[in-house]
């Protein structure tokens, strides 16, 4: 081999160097913008989905279940069974669930006050009580397992008002309040003061509410042996997400009738200006 050939070989060989790295700078630089185009995607992806998840309006539910009463013959076992299965329900469809089992007075003020922390203007806030329910005048109580009564007057001093809960709600400027009440037992309190009515009392919505009751007004319901009550079985078999609120608990109300042959017949009240989903 000359002089002149090996100088072309060496000239050849630098060409294809410089080329072969400008091939790989040129394979690297494409590499690195299909990964930014890739992250880009993602990041527009998940603000997409959050902001998806965010635009719905939050949903709030404070589910009580009193069983143990102390001056009750026997334990309610629905309640409790009621408040852990809905809870569940409700979680699933994208509620935040506050659930209080065998809650004492002091039990349910705080919980109505972690409830009052989390309403906003545009929330959806749902109230669940089972257990028992006495009607004093024209408001219906909500009776904790610490309760001692006597007399009427124990009754709005150890009982929670259906009605003052409706009003922090209002107060806090809730989108839409949802209430379900499956309390209309017979229950120990009934022969203790004259004044005693059976029931619950009818319960005046403000606006843009809905009430469910286990029975109409002054009635009261006896539970089956059932792990859950009519009034729930019923309420969890028509929310889905198709339904709203009104339309399930009015077809709660009609099953309801319908299973107990019109032994116990739910009571719907209404005042909602715009129907609301249960189901997520």
């Amino acid at each position: 081999m000359n002089l002149r050939q090996l100088r072309i070989s060496r000239r050849t060989i630098a060409v294809a160097v410089a080329l072969s790295g400008t091939v790989s700078l040129a394979i690297g630089a494409h590499a690195a913008l299909n990964k930014r185009s890739l992250d880009a995607a993602k990041a527009m992806t998940t603000q997409q989905v959050t902001g998806a998840i965010n635009t719905g309006a939050p949903r709030v539910a404070l589910i009580i279940g009193n069983g143990h009463y102390p001056d009750a013959a026997a334990p309610l076992a629905q309640p409790i069974n009621d408040a852990r299965t809905l809870s569940a329900a409700l979680r699933h469809d994208g509620f935040d669930v506050d659930v209080v089992e065998d809650a004492t007075r002091d039990d349910m003020v705080r919980a109505v006050e972690r409830m009052k922390a989390k309403i906003r203007p545009d929330t959806v806030v749902m109230l669940f009580f089972g257990g028992y329910g006495v009607q004093v005048g024209r408001e219906s109580y909500m009776i904790p397992v610490d309760a001692t009564i006597w007399k009427e007057s124990d009754v709005k001093r150890t009982g929670v008002s259906v009605e003052s809960v409706l009003d922090v709600m209002k107060e806090q400027g809730a989108k839409a309040k949802l209430v379900v009440l499956d309390a209309s037992r017979r229950n120990p309190y009934e022969r203790r003061f004259r004044s005693y009515s059976h029931g619950l009392a009818p319960i005046s919505p403000p606006e843009n509410t809905l009430v469910l009751t286990s029975a109409t007004a002054g009635k009261v319901a006896d539970d089956s042996t059932s792990p859950n009550s009519v009034l729930v079985s019923e309420l969890l078999n028509n929310i889905n997400a198709q339904a709203g609120a009104e339309s399930a608990f009015n077809k709660t109300r009609v099953a309801v009738s319908r299973a107990s042959e019109g032994e116990q017949v739910p009571q719907v009240s209404s005042s909602l200006l715009e129907d609301i989903k249960l189901g997520g």
